[in-house]
């Protein structure tokens, strides 16, 4: 009984909220009294007691069905989930048998796939045994027809060297059939002659034939340099260290008369000094001034076929100028070259890029850090200044005071103050090696900082300390 009206206490509570209020005290004869006020939702004052012994068997018959309502929820959830359980339990059954054969099916389409492939990789392997006979048969095409072009070449070069042997001994008279032939050949060597002056002549195209270019103009090894002829000294400081040249092969409107100086002690080096002839240069009265668009560097430059040829300042970038119309043609990176102080000569000078000129054509010598400073010698292409042929020698750059090119090859000097410096190193790019000389070379004023060979005069022409000077070569048969 108290249990029961303990809950109707607890329901009462739960349906007025924090309204009721309840007590628990002793009564007069010690007994335990629980009891509990609600403040009236509807009555301003209170009621009878039996309508308060109504209200909470209202309260208490609410409870009962509640819990009534309650324990037939409980077992419809039960019900419930009975039936889902085996609900569960078939659909798994129908999953499973549904994957077995999901599986079955893929099964079968992968054994037709590898059936496929199979086929697919037989077909490859036939059609790489078809390719691999077409390139061997390909490769057995290419040598023969290289031995047919290495037989062909020969042949040519035997042709070229026959007529070019008849056209030096008989040039007056020589045939037109001979200059027809040279013409035509694609690889021919096109050369020139001047029979009357016994000059070397022009070559257009140089193809690679070192030898048969040296029996053209007649050109050997270096045996003989002849004391330093002086023809004028500089009268300021400017000169101490300068470039002066002819060129090789003019073109109009100069000739073999003119000469060019370029005076390099400075910073912003940019004028290029023009004379007509020797006794002007001597004079010291230039005919022009070129203002060049860009600085140069070291004493390297070469005036060849009309052009200024030069390194610009700080940089390995070669600059081929147009002395007629006074412009830049081509300007062409130098791939690796040391410069502004890397690889220069013993002297010093900022020479790290030396430009040359010989019968075969332009050069450009220097040094890189793969060599480790060793000199490296490049063909240049004096159109596009495009390297056509490289060699790598074992002649450190910085161990030599100067170097110059003569049919083809590599001279170095051992000193650019000594009286008594040699030539003292030959590289052939004809067989790629070095050889020793010992051939006097007077630095008759102690400090040459430009060697240039000049092809068509035979000559070599320096700069030493403030003088312009030169020297009278010879050479012998190769």
């Amino acid at each position: 009984m108290l249990v029961t009206w303990l809950i109707s206490v607890w329901m009462a509570w739960g349906a007025l909220g924090s309204h009721v209020h309840f007590y628990k005290n002793n009564n007069q004869d010690g007994r335990c009294i629980y009891c509990f006020a609600v403040p009236s939702k509807y009555e301003d004052s209170c009621t009878g007691l039996s309508e308060i012994l109504i209200s909470i068997q209202n309260l208490q018959r609410k409870s009962k069905a509640q819990q009534l309502e309650l324990e037939s929820t409980r077992t419809w959830l039960g019900l419930l989930e009975n039936q889902v359980n085996q609900l569960h339990g078939s659909q798994v059954r129908r999953t499973s048998l549904s994957t077995v054969d999901l599986l079955q099916r893929e099964v079968e389409s992968l054994k037709r796939g590898q059936a496929q492939r199979d086929i697919q990789t037989s077909s490859l392997e036939s059609t790489i045994n078809e390719l691999l006979q077409d390139k061997s048969a390909l490769e057995e095409e290419k040598k023969r027809l290289a031995e047919e072009k290495n037989e062909l070449e020969r042949r040519l070069e035997n042709s070229i060297e026959e007529v070019a042997q008849l056209r030096v001994s008989h040039c007056p008279q020589t045939r037109e059939g001979s200059s027809e032939f040279l013409h035509s050949s694609p690889k021919a060597i096109k050369v020139v002659l001047n029979c009357q002056k016994k000059i070397a002549g022009h070559i257009v195209y140089y193809a690679n034939k070192n030898k048969a270019c040296e029996d053209l103009y007649g050109c050997g090894t270096l045996v003989w340099v002849g004391a330093p002829v002086t023809f004028h000294r500089a009268d300021t400081i400017t000169g101490k260290y300068s470039v002066w040249m002819k060129d090789p092969q003019p073109v109009s409107p100069y000739s073999n008369e003119t000469v060019w100086r370029v005076d390099t002690v400075s910073a912003d080096i940019r004028h290029i000094f023009e004379y007509d002839d020797m006794d002007e240069f001597v004079k010291g009265y230039p005919s022009k001034v070129h203002v060049l668009p860009r600085y140069m560097e070291g004493t390297g430059a070469v005036v060849y076929q009309g052009f200024l040829y030069f390194q610009r300042h700080k940089s390995r970038m070669l600059v081929k100028y147009d002395l007629k119309n006074e412009v830049i043609a081509v300007q062409k990176g130098l791939p690796n070259a040391g410069y502004h102080g890397q690889f220069p000569y013993s002297w010093g000078g900022y020479t790290d890029i030396d430009l040359a000129v010989d019968e075969i054509g332009l050069w450009v010598i220097y040094g890189t850090e793969n060599t480790k400073g060793a000199i490296v010698l490049s063909k240049l292409d004096p159109e596009t200044l495009e390297i056509s042929q490289t060699w790598k020698t074992n002649i450190h750059k910085q161990s030599v005071a100067n170097s110059f090119m003569i049919c083809g090859s590599l001279y170095t000097i051992s000193s650019y103050s000594s009286p008594e410096a040699i030539v003292n190193f030959i590289y052939r790019t004809s067989t790629g090696n070095t050889a020793p000389l010992k051939i006097r070379f007077e630095n008759h004023y102690r400090y040459s900082s430009m060697v240039d060979y000049n092809p068509t005069e035979k000559k070599t022409m320096a700069w030493d300390n403030f003088n312009k000077v030169a020297y009278d070569t010879r050479l012998s048969k190769m």
